[in-house]
């Protein structure tokens, strides 16, 4: 949301009508469930119509409900606990199937994310991979996971990738202390937003390198200081991460830098079948 949602709210609430006020209150003392209510639902509990809802929406000057309930999801992410999560999860779930509810959930989010990737950013941030001096891959917590196998992959396709470790901050900098022009960070992070990675990324682009963001929103912290920014969807479907959506663009981010690299990476792959066979790397069948 833009600004502060308690500053936008309160700055309008003189002028709302009083069943846009319970709006209002109900959104701050509840944000956490309000981000995923529909209009209807919404002013079903707050006990006002859908239409003085979508009225709600266009009085703090969004264009419809959906839109403000993009940037109430945007502004809870960043705040909501692992407990929070849980809660919202239970609610959105109900008496659903989970194994099905989850999976038409993660479909959606790769849905989201094809349509809404902006293919000129993708295809800048291709360009300068293949073209970099230096290649750093920062996440933590849950995003180190994408961080390793995006690694894993470029490992095959450059000489030149190292990925950052963010144990301790100290550590972190001493990895990355000759980061220069010419290099390229590629920083993962999604909400709660590591400060790790965000100090990181600021830190490459203070040294002159080019910075990719792989994040979920505009408003991302990593996003102010990005020169090219895929956006995936990841929106809460637990507690947990939902992270299939950030590895698809992944997988087509490496599968892009690989057919740009088709020679090389086709030469090592060579190099690497031979040894896979020699040293029995994998079982036969």
């Amino acid at each position: 949301m833009q600004g502060n949602l308690q500053d936008l709210l309160d700055g309008r609430l003189p002028k709302l009508s009083k069943g846009q006020k319970k709006i209002a209150e109900y959104i701050l003392e509840h944000y956490d469930k309000a981000a995923f209510m529909t209009a209807s639902k919404l002013g079903g509990i707050v006990g006002v119509s859908e239409s003085t809802v979508v009225r709600f929406a266009s009085e703090l000057g969004f264009e419809g409900y959906p839109e403000m309930q993009k940037a109430l999801k945007e502004f809870t992410s960043h705040k909501l606990t692992s407990v929070q999560r849980m809660n919202v999860m239970n609610d959105r779930l109900g008496d659903e199937d989970v194994l099905e509810g989850i999976l038409n959930f993660d479909i959606d989010q790769i849905r989201k994310t094809l349509e809404e990737t902006d293919r000129e950013q993708f295809n800048q941030a291709v360009n300068a991979l293949v073209g970099a001096k230096r290649i750093y891959v920062i996440g933590a917590r849950s995003a180190a996971v994408l961080a390793r196998f995006l690694v894993f992959y470029f490992n095959i396709m450059f000489d030149n990738v190292k990925i950052i470790h963010t144990t301790s901050t100290s550590e972190m900098f001493e990895q990355i202390l000759n980061i220069g022009k010419g290099d390229v960070m590629i920083g993962i992070s999604f909400p709660r937003y590591s400060r790790h990675t965000v100090q990181a990324f600021e830190f490459a682009r203070e040294k002159g390198a080019k910075a990719i963001a792989i994040t979920d929103s505009e408003t991302s912290p990593l996003a102010r200081q990005a020169d090219c920014m895929l956006l995936a969807h990841s929106d809460m479907a637990s507690f947990a991460d939902s992270l299939v959506a950030p590895m698809s663009l992944i997988n087509a981010l490496i599968a892009a830098v690989g057919k740009q690299r088709r020679e090389y990476v086709s030469g090592n792959l060579e190099q690497l079948e031979n040894i896979w066979d020699k040293y029995n790397v994998f079982t036969r069948s």
